[in-house]
């Protein structure tokens, strides 16, 4: 299975380890960042690692940041995602076999190493279980996504808000 990742600054390590994780169990793996604990503006990475999963490039994804929030609200921009924001084995199950999610995002900083790798296993191991229930469920899920122009694919997109970023607009931690 091919597995996009992402995760912002805080916790590149963690992401790492999760690469390495899931390479040792035979899964091809696309990190689209950030590499290093340099303060970054996490939605890029979320973006990112959604859009892989959105075109066909990888089976699904797996977004990390401190507590998964704002990076799966970034995932969940992303025409075609369902990022789900994930703190255990059942919540990840439930994710992927009732709202065929293709996307899963953890906080880094508040789920232990050993159960962020159960949850991902049990994530990839899921399968959807097609209802009528569920199909309508996710058809009103998708409509509320629009695929705004110039965003897809765009490595420009996020310039103005790094910009600001890079001038002390948004508050440091």
């Amino acid at each position: 299975m091919i597995i996009s990742i992402g995760s912002d600054h805080i916790v590149p390590d963690i992401k790492m380890k999760i690469s390495e994780y899931l390479k040792s169990k035979g899964h091809t793996v696309i990190d689209n960042g950030t590499y290093d604990f340099v303060r970054t503006h996490y939605p890029i990475f979320g973006k990112k690692a959604a859009e892989k999963v959105a075109s066909g490039e990888a089976d699904l994804g797996v977004i990390l940041c401190g507590t998964g929030v704002g990076i799966s609200n970034s995932a969940n921009k992303v025409k075609g995602i369902r990022a789900a924001l994930v703190r255990d084995v059942t919540t990840a199950r439930y994710a992927k076999e009732y709202l065929n999610a293709n996307v899963i995002a953890v906080g880094g900083r508040i789920t232990g190493i050993g159960l962020i790798e159960n949850i991902i296993d049990a994530f990839l191991e899921a399968q959807y279980q097609p209802t009528k229930e569920n199909e309508e469920i996710i058809k009103g899920i998708d409509s509320l996504i629009k695929n705004d122009e110039g965003q897809f694919g765009n490595e420009h997109f996020f310039d103005e808000f790094i910009e600001k970023w890079d001038n002390g607009g948004y508050p440091k931690e």
